[in-house]
């Protein structure tokens, strides 16, 4: 004689179909549970990195889902704030997209996750998709570091960025607010708020950039003295370097995402000089060179 199946997995695959919530003491398996739940059902989390979604995006995800429907699930996990409700997990810039189009029902994948799994998640989606701004990158760097104790190394390594990317991209929270703005907003390139980092007039420096459409190695001459003025206020580099000479700095510096510096000597001779500002760009270089 057969016994009978446990109440708690009785109906899982109706439950599933029709959303209703995870019951007490029934665990989900660890790859997560697809099911369709109501648009209604699914709620935004503070955890997710990302803050910007910009409306032409959103539009343009909204005419597509409304013609195709929403073809990948939205990754959720059962919201520790309400009963039956799920939290995103990853995916929301999909959900926002969804309720434009007027989608009643979607397709989620629910997964027990632990606030720090969350993060985890949101992040590497976002900065795989590169969705993500630099700020709000080093936002949720510095929230696994802060509330988790992560390491740069470890964060390097469940991201798949180097460290010194990590590094120098949680360097840019010591920015002021306001050229964090310019970041946020896409008026300013990470690139041009580095060589920003610990000057007093850096919000200046950032409007002047924006304004006047600087290139980082004209900031970069300015930061170091070296720039000439002209009426207009705009750099201009020192004139004693070939095009030639200057293509092939610009060709490195873009492969190393690092200064890079020709000085010719006597002859054909001279010296490259990779400019680094602290040891992970150093170790950086070093595994490029290495191979």
């Amino acid at each position: 004689m057969h016994s009978a199946l446990p109440k708690s997995r009785l109906g899982r695959g109706l439950a599933s179909l029709i959303g209703e919530p995870v019951q007490n003491g029934t665990r989900l398996p660890p790859e997560g549970e697809q099911r369709m739940v109501p648009i209604g059902q699914v709620k935004s989390s503070s955890l997710n990195p990302r803050k910007d979604f910009r409306e032409e995006e959103l539009a343009e995800l909204a005419e597509s889902i409304r013609t195709k429907g929403l073809v990948q699930p939205i990754i959720v996990r059962p919201d520790p704030a309400s009963s039956g409700d799920f939290e995103i997990v990853a995916g929301e810039r999909r959900w926002r997209a969804a309720q434009r189009a007027g989608i009643h029902t979607v397709p989620v994948i629910v997964r027990e996750l632990t606030d720090k799994e969350v993060l985890e998640l949101a992040i590497i989606e976002n900065v795989q998709r590169q969705d993500l701004n630099a700020i709000e990158e080093a936002a949720g760097y510095r929230e696994l570091v802060e509330r988790f104790a992560y390491s740069q190394e470890q964060l390097s390594e469940i991201i798949g960025k180097s460290r010194s990317h990590v590094a120098n991209t949680l360097r840019l929270l010591k920015l002021p607010v306001g050229v964090q703005a310019l970041v946020q907003q896409g008026s300013l390139s990470a690139g041009h708020a580095r060589a920003l980092i610990g000057r007093e007039d850096a919000e200046a420096l950032a409007h002047r950039i924006v304004e006047n459409g600087l290139n980082v190695r004209d900031i970069e001459a300015i930061v170091q003295g070296r720039e000439e003025p002209t009426p207009s206020g705009v750099s201009r580099k020192p004139r004693d370097k070939d095009a030639d000479t200057k293509a092939f700095e610009k060709e490195l510096a873009d492969l190393l995402g690092l200064k890079v510096e020709i000085k010719r000597g006597s002859g054909e001779s001279g010296h490259l000089i990779i400019k680094f500002g602290n040891f992970d760009q150093l170790d950086y270089i070093r595994q490029r060179m290495t191979g």
